[in-house]
């Protein structure tokens, strides 16, 4: 995926709608991407109200639905997070996206979206935060790299085998609850052959047992042909990745090859993952 000079992308709010003290950053990215050469396009449902809450479910659907709609608009990216992006999944015209996709980038609490994109619309979507462009000129360049001069730069991520050598097969999940919040519905990913990735923000000890406990109860673990792991913030501040892995093992199969990145999660240099495509991975290099 290539943008040029002059293409209107689109900035979404699916989630929790963004506090007015978000303001300033939300110029600073439009004058960045302004400088890049592209054309921002911002939802008009951006700001919670003064309770606290934003737009209803229905709205912030409609307003995707008219940028997948716009010819002129290129890419869509969300910058929200939080806890209610899963309410717009039923207002979403599904088949409408199908005909007219274009790449969907969120991450966090958007999980429920890219993964709800993929198995309605078999289409690759990013987990990826843009408005992390605004933190360092570094991670600004990063992004101009991957998406103005097509190179790699986002999506060269390195892996680390803590279980198995190898895994094939077409990646979903994100953040691990948000990605729950899918299960039992009609958005819930078919799991055969699937690489699970998972990561968290502010996840617990306890809360990714429960989490892992959910997956192995519902019989991920058992379908899957691979676990990706991606940060976990919290946790990794008081313990190892080999303390992480080892709770980790305890629900899933021995034979499930696992393999591990500090690159992608909640961090604000974090790289992106396509959601929904068949990937290689062996020797710590994706193929």
């Amino acid at each position: 995926m290539i943008l040029n000079n002059n293409d209107k992308i689109a900035l979404v709010v699916c989630s929790n709608g963004k506090n007015i003290e978000d303001k300033d950053r939300l110029e600073k990215l439009e004058s960045i991407l302004v400088e890049m050469g592209l054309v921002p396009i911002f939802t008009k449902y951006i700001y919670r109200d003064r309770f606290g809450r934003g737009v209803k479910a229905q709205v912030r659907a409609e307003e995707l639905m008219s940028f997948y709609k716009n010819k002129e608009i290129k890419v869509i990216f969300d910058i929200s997070g939080g806890d209610i992006a899963n309410e717009i999944l039923d207002y979403l015209d599904y088949d409408a996206i199908k005909r007219n996709y274009k790449p969907f980038f969120g991450y966090s609490d958007l999980t429920t979206v890219l993964n709800a994109l993929g198995s309605q619309t078999n289409e690759i979507n990013y987990l990826y935060q843009i408005l992390n462009i605004i933190e360092s000129k570094e991670i600004r360049t990063s992004f101009e790299n991957t998406f103005m001069k097509n190179e790699q730069t986002l999506f060269d991520v390195k892996w680390k085998f803590i279980q198995g050598s190898s895994v094939e097969g077409e990646v979903i999940g994100g953040n691990i609850r948000c990605f729950l919040k899918l299960s039992g519905t009609r958005y819930f990913p078919k799991m055969e052959n699937k690489v699970l990735f998972i990561e968290g923000l502010g996840t617990s000890i306890e809360g990714l047992a429960t989490h892992l406990s959910q997956l192995k109860q519902i019989g991920v673990f058992d379908k899957i042909s691979g676990l990706l792991i991606g940060t976990f913030t919290k946790i990794e501040k008081e313990f190892s990745i080999e303390g992480l892995f080892k709770l980790v093992q305890d629900y899933i199969p021995s034979s499930l090859p696992v393999a591990k990145t500090q690159e992608i999660g909640h961090a604000k240099n974090s790289k992106a993952l396509k959601i929904g495509e068949k990937i290689q991975i062996k020797n710590e290099l994706i193929v």
